[in-house]
């Protein structure tokens, strides 16, 4: 049993972690120490598969049938299969596992808008261990409600999860309780790692694996197990182009404050990666690349048209890697690609899949002039209709056609089968009206 203990330590930091202060003095984590970080030893996690055991899902990784789609051998490690709907739940119940009889006693206490505060909150109370979370506000209300009803307390607090986080070290301080950093606690990348075990295990013969990156705890423990078991597969980390925080700490050298901005994979939006993450990923990932909020769209909606899946944007960021392009030197390839969260916000979803559709060319829209006359319009519905084109909505705007008082600007979204039915309404829109100012695709004025 390790024998952990609450210790805090005051560091002066050079960034900003609270968003409307200043450096100054703030309460730091002891076991997340940037001037001593650790990497964390394969050992760790041999012996946190073994502490998990069967408490957390075994989930699939089975071949996709989008391997045709991109010419390679694509296996889902589908972790969104877990629980409380991510990962996390690994890493949570190992350091858990691991507290002191004194330290279960008393509880821990963490900083998270999601996943990790579920997962935390899940196996405490299945282990009878008090966790509190701090929570910030704009954490989604659904995830707020499912925390508490794993019986977490819950205190709401902080712009942003930076925020939370030193009003939780400080919570923590004062109540004698453990801080448990999300992706950067030994105990919980060697958590993470345990699904480095599981997919070599299903896998065998595979050549790389693609992993999301937020605060790094899963890349740095996935990366860990499969390179000491298999140092021939490739790494390949993937980060939300609005946040680049692990490819910034591979140019400094160290994990550095990264601006992040919004983004579909809120999960991965960390501005400063994990000290111990860092130490212990670095030289085991191969190549980092980030993509665009369109691929992690198209990623999501491929899931559920295909995986019959619901992932979410962060979960979706290996596949939007492929999607968008960025690893080609994988084709002819057997690739894991770590499905990693489910857990997208309701009322997000239907945005994420309109923006999809938009992206895929199956949701066009275009405006153009027709004559406002009896049967103007009823011509241009039947150029729709003939070429089996459905159209979603149609706006007439009489003030703003400026060049005949005769016509009418018509603005239509229309519904079609794919890119290549959308050029064929394109083409048909364009010889039926040659004179008039049409726009065409996802944006126009």
């Amino acid at each position: 049993m390790v024998n952990y203990t609450s210790v805090l330590i005051i560091k002066h930091l050079s960034q900003p972690t609270m968003s409307t202060q200043k450096a100054e003095n703030v309460i730091m984590d002891a076991f997340c120490d940037p001037d001593h970080p650790i990497a964390v030893d394969f050992k760790k996690v041999v012996a946190a598969q073994k502490a998990i055991g069967d408490a957390v899902v075994k989930t699939p990784c089975r071949q996709s049938q989008m391997s045709d789609m991109f010419n390679m051998e694509i296996y889902f490690k589908k972790e969104f299969l877990q629980y409380t709907g991510s990962f996390k739940e690994r890493g949570a119940r190992n350091s858990l596992l691991n507290l002191t009889p004194a330290q279960k006693k008393k509880g821990v206490i963490a900083a998270s808008a999601g996943n990790h505060a579920l997962a935390l909150s899940y196996h405490g109370k299945c282990l009878g261990i008090p966790v509190s979370v701090v929570m910030p506000t704009v954490a989604p209300l659904m995830k707020i409600k499912a925390c508490e009803k794993f019986g977490a307390n819950i205190t709401i607090s902080g712009n942003n999860v930076c925020d939370s986080r030193v009003i939780a070290l400080k919570m923590g301080q004062e109540r004698g309780l453990m801080y448990i950093n999300g992706y950067d606690h030994q105990d919980i990348i060697a958590g993470q790692g345990t699904i480095g075990l599981e997919i070599v295990e299903q896998v065998p013969d595979l050549d790389a694996c693609i992993i999301p990156i937020g605060g790094g705890g899963m890349i740095s423990g996935t990366a860990l197990a499969i390179k000491t078991k298999c140092p021939h597969v490739k790494i390949i980390g993937v980060e939300p182009e609005h946040s680049p925080s692990f490819q910034a700490a591979m140019k400094a050298g160290k994990p550095t404050f990264t601006l992040t901005t919004p983004t579909l994979a809120d999960g991965l939006a960390v501005p400063t990666v994990g000290v111990n993450s860092f130490e212990t990923a670095h030289k085991l990932i191969d190549r980092i690349v980030t993509v665009n909020e369109e691929s992690i769209a198209l990623a999501i909606l491929r899931c559920i048209e295909l995986e019959k899946a619901v992932v979410e944007g962060g979960g979706a960021a290996g596949l939007a890697a492929i999607i968008q392009g960025l690893v080609p030197e994988l084709e002819g390839k057997k690739v894991v690609v770590i499905l990693s969260g489910g857990n997208i916000d309701t009322t997000v979803l239907d945005r994420v899949i309109e923006r999809a559709l938009a992206e895929d060319e199956r949701l066009v829209r275009f405006k153009v002039s027709v004559s406002d006359r009896p049967g103007g319009i009823a011509e241009l519905t039947k150029i729709v209709a003939d070429l089996g084109v459905s159209i979603k909505d149609i706006f007439q705007e009489r003030p703003w056609e400026k060049h005949d008082v005769f016509s009418v600007m018509v603005k239509v979204v229309c519904e079609t089968r794919d890119a290549e039915h959308s050029k064929q309404l394109h083409d048909a829109i364009k010889k039926h009206y040659p004179n008039s100012h049409l726009i065409w695709g996802p944006s126009y004025d």
